[in-house]
């Protein structure tokens, strides 16, 4: 016949008795032991929430707000004063001829120029990877350099390089007895060279990308390829490119946004000239809003942009995240 000590019994007695706390480790010590990591975790937070809701979530909706108004210089001081005119400066923005201009330019910088940064990340990092074994840091730090340069020392580089009477170019041409154009200066060139820049100030970011990709590829699926008798356009059309996709995908979606919002490279080489032949979105943008102060035309030009970007963003993803699965 068992027994029942009066501790136990006791003890019993307090668990069973109404009100009584329960014991350690059950249900309500770990529900206040996930309250306190809440509670921590919440405040950690705080000083993050409190400056993307200041600088960031704050001004992208009073600049959608904005977009529906006639906000202007005189508005600055008195911003409640401003005249709401509902969806005209939307609609006033695809009969503008400038604007229509820009959008042109920066459709025209990013479709010639993203296929050109991809592919060219694309060889450098298939290059270093596998076929350059001695000083591969210093060709890798060589390619990344341009990306963490300023735009201003790029911007003096790459105007010594176009000069047409000083430049490097120039000094190429005139040792065969010819003329240079006038790369900035001219309206069919001015673009391309903008393009050239951007594609070297971004391929080291693609490069270190698919650098990082390859590097994730197990080597027992190249040696079977190898095995099989693949060669070595076999393999890096057949297993490289496939098993790349995710990279590539990445890729694609930033330097494509990127190139879409390009700014600094118009405005520091040819501040949107000559005749508005670089003149892109963003530098439109910038233009009515601090030039002109047209603060509402600017914001509808922003989300325009916007709208745009991430239309294109969704159908680069459709287009490339099925091939990934």
């Amino acid at each position: 016949m068992a027994t029942t000590t009066p501790r136990a019994t006791q003890s019993a007695k307090v668990q069973d008795a109404p009100g009584a706390s329960p014991p350690r480790g059950g249900p309500g010590s770990r529900k206040r032991s996930m309250g306190v990591q809440n509670a921590a975790g919440w405040l950690f937070s705080t000083p993050f929430l409190v400056l993307f809701t200041v600088f960031l979530a704050f001004p992208i909706l009073a600049t959608l707000v904005m977009s529906f108004t006639d906000f202007g210089l005189r508005n600055v001081t008195r911003p409640f004063e401003a005249n709401f005119v509902g969806f005209d400066n939307y609609t006033k923005l695809f009969g503008d001829e400038k604007f229509l201009k820009s959008l042109f330019n920066t459709a025209y910088f990013v479709v010639v120029g993203v296929p050109l940064t991809i592919v060219l990340g694309l060889v450098v990092a298939v290059l270093l990877n596998n076929g350059i074994d001695r000083a591969r840091t210093f060709f890798r730090v060589g390619f990344y350099a341009p990306v963490v340069t300023t735009i201003v020392a790029v911007a003096v580089v790459w105007r010594f390089v176009l000069d047409p009477s000083d430049g490097l170019i120039a000094g190429l041409f005139s040792e065969v007895g010819l003329t240079a154009p006038d790369f900035l200066g001219s309206e069919a060139l001015a673009m391309p060279s903008l393009i050239a820049m951007a594609v070297w100030r971004n391929v080291g970011t693609v490069m270190v990308l698919f650098i990082a990709g390859l590097q994730a590829i197990p080597t027992e699926v190249r040696e079977a390829a190898r095995l099989d008798g693949a060669g070595a356009w076999q393999e890096f059309r057949g297993i490289t490119v496939p098993l790349l996709r995710p990279t590539l995908l990445y890729a694609t979606v930033i330097t494509t946004i990127g190139y879409l919002n390009v700014f600094e490279e118009p405005f520091v080489m040819t501040q949107g000239g000559p005749s508005d032949s670089t003149l892109t979105v963003s530098l439109d943008m910038y233009r009515e809003g601090f030039n002109f102060f047209h603060m509402g035309y600017a914001s509808a030009m922003a989300y325009v942009l916007f709208v745009v970007i991430m239309g294109i963003t969704v159908l680069q993803l459709r287009l490339l995240k099925d091939n990934t699965k």
